[in-house]
């Protein structure tokens, strides 16, 4: 594709990564027949390539208006797009390259801008969000069905193993699932127990910086990034732990990202750098146990449905891994029609684009009801949460499950 971006941008950093993202675009339209909305609305710029044009015109200096915000707010950034994509279009980045001169230019109405702000603030931050959470679970039969969707249950978190082992690694606890899921990391905790490893929550370390990041406070992220680094530095130069575990599957994909998103500061780059290096997804931990553990597993579920979140096999490129594990301790586990495609979480997008929402997740549900599984599971709390609105079905993390199996 061929470019000639406007001076505001033209000879910046990222003017000069979107510029060469635009060039690797051949217009093909692959993109088009993977994109969750573009099957939705049959809009041209409500799929990747015509929001490629729109950022294209953007950053050419074409005048912005709220009709652009619109098409890319619309976007799910499932990056199944890139994952589909024979020329590598890194649309990701240029999304969020596009998303942020377009959020300076266009004024969002008071009542969203407002909206936003509460959603960052509470979500990003974890002991507001265990506050509103708790308040809304004691008020849930108050609430309306929309709102009660919204608020998860209350689950019980499990016993944090208290050995201390050789091997050791360290696990982002993170901003909402402590308080909506907080079984997960401690489920983690026991298997990795039970097979020697020591599982670490550096106490400073919050947010990953996502949530800010894809609602255009990229700034405000950068900050959230700088105080994990800051966290993790002194276990990382040390040496004293493998990996840094992710167990939400969005922070990993944008903790992996880190070393590139950071590349520009000189004083956190090389560091950031070595934190994306040590950061892996629980299920590129686990496989190394699969033996062991196939000789540890007491019990196997029935039959269950995995659906693999769009952070994990579109955002890290990493398939096959859970369901591998999850079948040498017996479970009979499955893929659903059409697996590749969106539940409709997206993080925050579920509270921004509710109708879309609902849409691509009840269209995942029903192609996950149909493997006749008994349980769901998914490997991101944000998926897991969106499915378990719509299903009486449990849906879970798989690590919870894999605990189960060996207790």
């Amino acid at each position: 594709m061929q470019t000639n971006l406007a001076d505001f941008i033209k000879r910046t950093r990222e003017g000069e990564e979107a510029d060469a993202i635009l060039r690797a675009c051949v217009h093909c339209g692959f993109c088009t027949a993977t994109c969750p909305t573009y099957q939705l609305l049959g809009d041209e710029l409500d799929g990747p390539r015509g929001r490629i044009y729109l950022i294209k015109q953007v950053l050419e200096g074409e005048p912005v208006t709220a009709k652009t915000q619109l098409h890319l707010d619309r976007c799910l950034t499932c990056r199944n797009c890139e994952t589909t994509c024979p020329s590598g279009v890194k649309y990701g980045r240029l999304l969020d390259i596009g998303r942020k001169v377009v959020e300076e230019r266009v004024q969002r109405p008071l009542a969203e801008r407002v909206k936003r702000k509460v959603l960052v603030e509470g979500l990003a931050r974890k002991a507001v969000f265990k506050t509103a959470l708790r308040a809304g679970q004691v008020l849930r039969p108050l609430l309306s069905p929309a709102m009660q969707d919204k608020v998860p249950r209350q689950q019980p978190a499990g016993v944090w193993p208290a050995r201390e082992h050789a091997r050791k690694m360290l696990v982002l606890e993170g901003c909402a699932q402590p308080a909506m899921a907080p079984n997960i990391n401690a489920a983690t905790a026991r298997v990795l127990d039970a097979l020697g490893v020591q599982l670490i929550v550096a106490p400073r370390a919050g947010c990953c910086g996502a949530l800010r990041h894809h609602m255009n406070q990229q700034e405000a992220a950068l900050d959230d990034m700088r105080r994990n680094i800051d966290a993790w530095w002194p276990y990382a130069q040390s040496g004293a732990v493998e990996a840094i575990v992710m167990t939400a599957s969005g922070c990993g994909v944008t903790v992996k990202e880190y070393g590139h998103l950071l590349a520009h500061d000189p004083a956190y780059a090389d560091k950031a750098q070595r934190i994306s290096a040590l950061t892996r997804d629980l299920s590129e931990i686990m496989p190394q146990f699969e033996p062991e553990l196939a000789r540890r597993a007491k019990s196997a579920a029935g039959r269950v449905a995995y659906h693999p979140p769009c952070t994990l096999q579109h955002g890290q490129q990493i398939r096959g891994k859970v369901e591998g594990v999850l079948r040498a301790v017996g479970v009979d586990v499955m893929l659903c029609a059409d697996s590749h495609l969106c539940c409709g979480s997206a993080g925050s997008y579920s509270l921004l684009q509710p109708e879309l929402s609902l849409q691509l997740r009840d269209r995942k549900l029903a192609n996950l009801h149909d493997t006749g599984a008994d349980t769901i599971v998914s490997a991101n709390v944000g998926c897991s949460a969106h499915l378990q609105s719509g299903t009486d079905k449990p849906v879970m993390h798989w690590i919870e499950l894999l605990d189960r199996a060996l207790n």
